[in-house]
């Protein structure tokens, strides 16, 4: 009965890594067609959305099975309570990529920035640290993830501002800056869901909860 235990164990978390995969794969198919242009890498995060809702309802049934049949305690009762409440974060992160890929397919002309790009790819790694601090478990990694959300939040304002100058400067061009600014929000966004999730490393390694942001 034991050695099934930890094989469910071991199970979670592989279908957490897979989870936060399809989150990462997500928002770098979003990321790409940004940069690119490419509606074709937007299309596909549909697909992954639907990948993602799926494992989530995998690895709940999961969690829920292992606290009910198997009785965890202490540190292994922390990693199941903590997965439970990473999914709903991962959940969001898939649809907030799936939206912001929604955005860039109606999207009739790109004007590329910098600084939204990298916005994007800090979401991408923020996202990777904090899952793979779950799985490994890895305390150092998960605070790195709080911590680096002051930049991401800063990076998001300097966008914010910049968007705001660009749209007095071509009031003809305001409706795509507006856009463009929803994306930004929403890779932001992301990264916050990232910090939720790393919040929840913490508690399953510590035992400390600290609060999660909507």
């Amino acid at each position: 009965m034991r050695v099934q235990y930890f094989e469910e164990l071991k199970n979670l978390n592989v279908q957490m890594q897979e989870m936060g995969a399809l989150c990462e794969q997500a928002i770098t198919h979003t990321e790409n067609s940004l940069i690119h242009g490419n509606c074709e890498e937007a299309k596909l995060v549909r697909g992954i959305h639907e990948s993602i809702l799926q494992n989530e309802k995998n690895i709940e049934a999961l969690c829920l099975r292992l606290l009910l049949q198997q009785q965890p305690v202490a540190g292994d009762l922390r990693q199941i309570s903590a997965a439970l409440k990473m999914i709903t974060d991962m959940k969001r992160i898939g649809e907030v990529a799936s939206d912001t890929a929604d955005i860039i397919l109606y999207t009739t002309r790109f004007h590329r920035m910098k600084d939204i790009e990298e916005l994007a790819g800090k979401a991408v790694m923020m996202v990777h640290q904090s899952v793979d601090a779950y799985v490994k478990p890895d305390l150092a990694t998960a605070e790195s993830v709080i911590q680096y959300d002051d930049i991401v939040d800063s990076l998001f304002l300097k966008v914010k501002v910049d968007l705001v100058e660009a749209i007095q400067k071509n009031p003809q061009c305001a409706e795509d800056y507006l856009d463009l600014l929803m994306i930004a929000k929403y890779f932001e966004k992301i990264g916050d869901h990232a910090v939720n999730i790393s919040k929840w490393v913490v508690y399953s390694i510590t035992g400390e909860i600290k609060i999660a942001d909507e």
